[in-house]
């Protein structure tokens, strides 16, 4: 009999069939029903919470695995698309860096670059296997490439953005002649790739050998040639294991352990230099023996500047390559690479009426003869009010000297720091009661001028520390009475303005002359001395602080280079700003006191200043604000002036540079019993002179300074 079919069932059946297998029987589909579908378990199913999103240790597994392949596949397409460059980077075609004077025309060439090959079987096996200890002691085993060193650095990529550390040789030599320098991870990454070629396709005695002749040790030299003669002015066949050490050191960073650059420098080259040796007797290359032999640092050759910068221009070229460098954030090995076009402040009219003006001036010393006439320099500098650095007497020839005698900060200001004190007087008044209201100062407020009138403050009596009572003297002896302070500043009256600075506050002063362009790490310690300049501005300083009196109370920082320009684009300079140091009120009421004449109301006869004691005077027919200036001890003589175009500063001095930086006392200079004190007044007198008649207008236009009509 034929079983009857409940045609109810078959629907519902495949009604049933015909829903998404989602869920089995009214729950939802586990990792098995998921797999048969082609769908991960992932978040796991059968588990709550937290533990439903910790995949399995096969989901972690396959995850991995998947990440590994893709990885190798792109490292793998890299590798093969990755070609070794035909052409070296630029230092293989090395250029000079041009400088320029003012006005356009060709001041100095410079070429610090110079590049010899070696063949690598001529370099004495000690220093290459110095440089190997030092870099990479497992250079000849390695593949080209650290596993640690790179995971180092790709940690540090994500940790800070910086790929430095790890590098193999063969990786420093692809980043050198190949590839830029900076620091990013696609550089990085593209580095490891080729250093893995070359070293595939290069015996590691040619990679080494191209190392070793191209990487930058410094004073502008490329290879371990030019670097031996740089440094030990011989050839590299003649080095031995101790300097090869030493130059191993360099790869590291010339700028860190070049010792001539600073002490810090030699500390740091000698660990470094011991650290080799003993590196050396480690990997078995340096007999312990042979390394006992080498217990005294290898002390180099002091630098020289093979360039046709001579002359002036050696000191003008000096300063502009640093400031260049700082402003345009230009490396040393980038600037030394060549190729740059700095255009300068500097105008050669005026360089040629300074240089002349100090030249005659030291013609008429004798050295030979006279002892106290030995060790003389004569820095000085001319600024403009917007800070442009217009001229500078460096010393007699920068290949003799290289020290700057313009630029020494050693030197004290002595009173040619007293407008400071009375702009800081004008400006801020005095207090002289402790914690009292501050009262205004004038021109006009008088003060005690006699010669060894007690310092007071507001307890009384100044003692120092040894117990004397501290009085103001004046620099001429003389005594001058009850005094306003315009006409201390006119007659060089010194002891009013010991006794203003404690009155305004050193502290005060100190603001007041950093606002007007000294550097801070140039002032003396905060004593009274302090108002009667025991801070050792340099000469250039001098002139830019002066400059700010004549552009009205806002200064500049004094600046060398208007622009740089490298294979025909600008380099982005950092452009100094006018900050306001004094208003032009008390700018205008300084230099009416630096413009009342010599301390006996007269002028010379040829219109200019009568003697070293003498503030202001005129030039070609125009009044030009100046200040005479000395030190207690006789150690400096100063003479700072100004007119509406520009601000020059003329220092004398004595130093033995073989000794020290200390200046020597000045007794006796010139054979003169005065010791001088009206040489930088006659170098300043003679150059202003000089460049009023070639200007024809400055005599006119000086006229003007310090009034309204400026």
């Amino acid at each position: 009999m034929t079983k009857q079919i409940d045609h109810r069932r078959v629907a519902d059946a495949l009604r049933a069939a015909a829903r998404p297998l989602t869920r089995v029987r009214g729950r939802r589909a586990g990792p098995r029903a998921r797999r048969r579908l082609g769908r991960p378990d992932y978040p796991r199913s059968g588990r709550s919470g937290w533990r439903r999103w910790v995949p399995s240790w096969r989901q972690t597994l396959a995850a991995l695995f998947t990440g590994l392949a893709a990885l190798v596949g792109v490292v793998t397409v890299a590798y093969v698309r990755t070609e070794i460059p035909e052409d070296l980077n630029g230092f293989a075609t090395q250029q000079d860096n041009v400088y320029y004077w003012a006005d356009g025309s060709p001041m100095a060439r410079t070429g610090w670059v110079r590049r010899q090959e070696m063949p690598l079987e001529k370099i004495p096996e000690d220093v290459r296997w110095a440089v190997l200890a030092a870099e990479n002691a497992n250079f000849y085993s390695d593949p080209g490439v650290s596993a640690s060193g790179v995971t180092r650095a790709l940690w540090k990529t994500i940790g800070d953005g910086d790929t430095q550390g790890g590098s193999t040789i063969t990786q420093q030599y692809v980043k050198n002649v190949y590839l830029s320098q900076d620091r990013s991870f696609t550089r990085k990454f593209t580095e490891v790739l080729l250093a893995i070629k070359v070293d595939r396709h290069h015996s590691k005695d040619r990679i080494l050998e191209d190392y070793l002749n191209t990487s930058w040790f410094g004073r502008g030299t490329y290879g371990l040639q030019r670097a031996s003669q740089a440094y030990y002015g011989k050839d590299v066949t003649q080095l031995n294991a101790s300097e090869g050490a030493f130059l191993a050191a360099l790869l590291k960073g010339a700028s860190l352990y070049d010792p001539a650059i600073s002490r810090a420098n030699r500390e740091r080259a000698v660990e470094r230099w011991a650290w080799t040796l003993d590196r050396m007797v480690e990997i078995g290359r340096l007999s312990a023996e042979e390394r006992a032999r080498y217990t005294a640092f290898p002390e180099p050759r002091v630098p020289t500047r093979p360039s046709s910068a001579g002359g002036q221009s050696g000191y003008l070229v000096e300063l502009a390559e640093t400031y260049a460098k700082r402003a345009g954030r230009i490396s040393d090995a980038q600037f030394d690479l060549g190729g740059y076009q700095v255009y300068t402040t500097f105008e050669k009219p005026r360089t040629t009426a300074l240089t002349k003006a100090v030249n005659d001036a030291r013609a008429a010393l004798d050295p030979k003869r006279r002892e106290a006439d030995r060790f003389a320099r004569f820095g000085a500098a001319s600024v403009a009010p917007d800070g442009r650095i217009l001229a500078v007497h460096g010393g007699p020839d920068y290949q003799k000297q290289a020290f700057n005698e313009s630029n020494a900060a050693t030197v004290p200001a002595g009173t040619v720091f007293t407008p400071f004190v009375y702009a800081a007087a004008l400006e801020h008044g005095v207090r002289r009661e402790r914690g009292g209201p501050r009262t205004p100062v004038t021109p006009t407020t008088v003060y005690d001028g006699d010669n060894g009138v007690p310092l007071r403050t507001p307890e009384g009596p100044y003692w120092d520390r040894a117990g004397k009572m501290v009085k103001g003297t004046n620099l001429d002896g003389r005594s001058h009475g009850r005094i306003s302070l315009r006409r201390a500043m006119a007659e060089s009256a010194d002891a009013p303005f010991l006794q203003l600075g404690m009155d305004v506050g050193l502290d005060q002063v100190r603001r007041t002359a950093q606002a007007a362009g000294l550097l801070a790490s140039s002032f003396g310690p905060p004593v009274p001395d302090f108002a009667l300049g025991n801070s050792t501005p340099s000469a250039i300083r001098m002139a830019s602080a002066y400059s700010m009196f004549a552009a009205q109370g806002t200064h500049t920082e004094p600046y060398s280079v208007l622009r740089v320009t490298h294979k025909g684009e600008p380099v982005p300079l950092a452009t100094p700003r006018r900050q306001r140091a004094i208003s032009p009120t008390v700018a205008d009421q300084v230099t009416d006191a630096l413009t009342r004449g010599t301390s006996d109301g007269r002028t010379g006869a040829d219109g200019t200043v009568a003697d070293g004691s003498a503030n202001g005077g005129t030039v070609a027919d125009g009044t030009i604000a100046g200040r005479a200036g000395g030190t207690r001890d006789d150690t400096a003589r100063w003479y700072a002036g100004y007119t509406p175009a520009e601000a020059t500063a003329v220092v004398v001095y004595r130093m033995d540079l073989t000794k020290s930086l200390a200046p020597l006392p000045l007794r006796g200079l010139g054979g003169d019993s005065t010791a001088g004190s009206d040489r930088p007044a006659g170098i300043w007198n003679q150059y202003t002179h000089a460049m009023a008649g070639a200007n024809g207008t400055a005599g006119r236009a000086a006229s003007h300074i310090g009034g309204k009509t400026r």
